[in-house]
């Protein structure tokens, strides 16, 4: 651990006239070691120490990792600079989520004396936009991972910026980014292959020919989430490589048994896949999902109306590390398939959450089945009006770290017969 070399005179002045004891024990290399695991907090409350800590504990060596999310409505510009200034080119991580005061000026502060940083959260920053981007494209050459999450001035010009002056990108966030359109992906996917992770949920405007470059052009991308972008179909999905990890394709109702057959066959090692609202799947498509992705622990169904119990009976045989299931609104699943589930690998050893809400045709005889689930910690009744109170507390007695998210709507009281009609019903007594 090295000091900034400015600070060097002002340790070597202040150093004699301090008479704390630990001060004349440890040498100033090793409390400047120290005072690097401490936090933002804990480091401004050691600068009020004495002079000496005061210069040691703002010293730019401790300042590599800053997360300001704690006070982000307290944080605006000038805190920014000074923090650059102070940092310079030790910072590396620097995380300003949710700090909604931040604008342009700052943040090219930041990549002029900064331009070390590695990995940058800008999410939900507002006042943003792509003059930050090109600032940065400009400065920060080493930059790894951006969070432009929410960030809703942001376009084509910032993916642009970013691929021509950060070759080294691995994590790209650009959600909710609506200006966001193939021809910025593309820049980004041509000039920066070792992109590991691409995440635009919410993003209309990325089509196929985004994600068909992103496949084309980056061959490790382990996560993609296009959750939401509904121009996508079958065409790009089926080009995804054997390096995917995680993918979300949720909302994105075009889909077919074509992309589930695809991923099948190029996405062997696939852990998460969510699939909600993709209203096309069938059976037949997670029956092929099933016989090749066997690394699967999350799956996310919700709104896949088309599956019946058959994709159960397959899920249960093919995927032996299933951890986490959403079946919500899949209204043709019974009790049947989730006996199937209950006697596979996954639901002894590895099952924790379970989303069975608004399933209309799932029954006590359910809950019966997954009782020998013993790792269940979570399931979602909603609206499972074939559900019991009697069943849920059966459940609860032979697992009782679970949590039951359940709702029970109020018995209807009769109607009287004859006499003036009640002012209120039954249940308000207790009010």
């Amino acid at each position: 651990m090295t000091y900034s070399a400015r600070n060097k005179f002002e340790i070597a002045r202040f150093s004699g006239e301090d008479d704390n004891h630990i001060n004349k024990k440890l040498p100033k290399e090793l409390l400047l070691r120290i005072l690097s695991y401490l936090d933002v907090v804990s480091l401004c409350r050691c600068a009020q120490v004495s002079k000496l800590w005061n210069i040691l504990a703002l010293d730019g060596s401790n300042w590599q990792r800053i997360d300001l999310f704690d006070f982000q409505r307290d944080v605006e510009g000038p805190v920014i600079e000074n923090i650059s200034q102070r940092c310079g080119g030790f910072l590396r991580q620097l995380s300003l989520r949710g700090c909604e005061s931040i604008a342009d000026g700052s943040m090219k502060t930041l990549a002029q004396s900064c331009p070390n940083i590695e990995e940058l959260n800008l999410n939900k920053c507002k006042k943003i936009t792509d003059h930050t981007c090109q600032a940065l494209g400009r400065r920060c050459s080493k930059l790894q991972r951006i969070n432009l999450d929410s960030c809703p001035s942001i376009s084509d010009i910032s993916l642009k910026a970013l691929s021509d002056g950060c070759p080294l990108l691995t994590h790209v966030n650009v959600s909710w980014c609506q200006s966001i359109t193939e021809n910025g992906v593309e820049a980004l996917a041509r000039s920066c292959p070792k992109l590991k992770s691409f995440i635009c949920r919410g993003c209309k405007n990325v089509n196929d020919r985004a994600v068909s470059c992103l496949a084309t052009y980056c061959p490790d991308l382990e996560v993609l989430n296009v959750q939401g972008c509904d121009n996508l179909t079958d065409e790009s999905i089926s080009k995804l490589g054997g390096a995917m990890r995680r993918l979300c394709v949720s909302g994105c109702t075009r889909l077919t048994d074509t992309s589930l057959c695809a991923i099948a066959a190029r996405c062997p090692d696939l852990v998460t896949l969510e699939l909600a609202q993709c209203a096309q799947l069938t059976d037949a498509g997670f029956q092929a999902l099933a016989r090749s992705c066997r690394m699967l622990e999350r799956m996310d169904l919700e709104e896949c109306v088309l599956i019946t119990d058959t994709t159960l009976v397959h899920l249960a045989m093919g995927c032996p590390r299933l951890e986490k299931l959403t079946l919500s609104h899949c209204e043709l699943i019974t009790d049947y398939g989730i006996k199937q589930l209950s006697m596979s690998p996954c639901a002894a050893e590895h099952l924790t959450v379970l989303g069975l809400d608004n399933c209309p045709l799932v029954t006590d005889g359910a809950l019966e089945h997954l009782i020998s689930c013993h790792n269940l910690q979570l399931i979602e009744l909603y609206d499972c009006q074939m559900v019991t109170r009697n069943a849920i507390r059966k459940l609860r007695n032979h697992l009782p770290n679970i949590k039951v998210h359940a709702y029970f709507a109020p018995v209807t009281p009769p109607v009287t017969g004859g006499g003036a009609r009640p002012r209120y019903c039954r249940c308000c007594n207790i009010i």
